[in-house]
């Protein structure tokens, strides 16, 4: 199965990806790690001004398989959480990259530089491999 990597966003190993909007980082996790896990049926996510880390857990996301941690690719405060999926956890499904984001984080520092975050390419050939 073909996955879409949006060239846009950068990628954890642990198949979260983050978009930069100057101050801005819009997280969720990839249409991989959806296919992978299967019918979800619980997010938890951050409470609005909590603090998170770059590379510690923020949250859960469980599926019928199995539940997986869910990493910060960037530290800073939640600014925004997708209620709508708290609510219809299975809609992360249906559009991972766009509706489906979980978190919105005001970066700590804005002109840090992203440590282990992969670009759409590298996440590719990490997941698919040389097929």
């Amino acid at each position: 199965m073909a996955f879409e990597y949006p060239e846009d966003l950068k990628y954890l190993d642990s198949h979260e990806y983050v978009r930069l909007d100057g101050e801005i980082a819009t997280v969720g996790i990839t249409a991989f790690a959806i296919d992978q896990l299967g019918d979800i049926v619980f997010v938890e996510l951050p409470e609005l001004s909590d603090s998170v880390e770059a590379g510690e857990r923020f949250g859960t996301i469980e599926s019928v398989k199995a539940v997986e941690e869910l990493n910060a690719p960037v530290s800073g405060t939640v600014i925004e959480r997708n209620e709508a999926l708290i609510e219809a956890p299975e809609g992360i499904a249906e559009d991972p990259y766009g509706e489906g984001w979980l978190v919105k984080i005001r970066l700590d520092d804005p002109d840090a530089e992203l440590e282990d975050i992969l670009t759409a390419a590298e996440y590719q050939v990490q997941v698919e491999g040389d097929e």
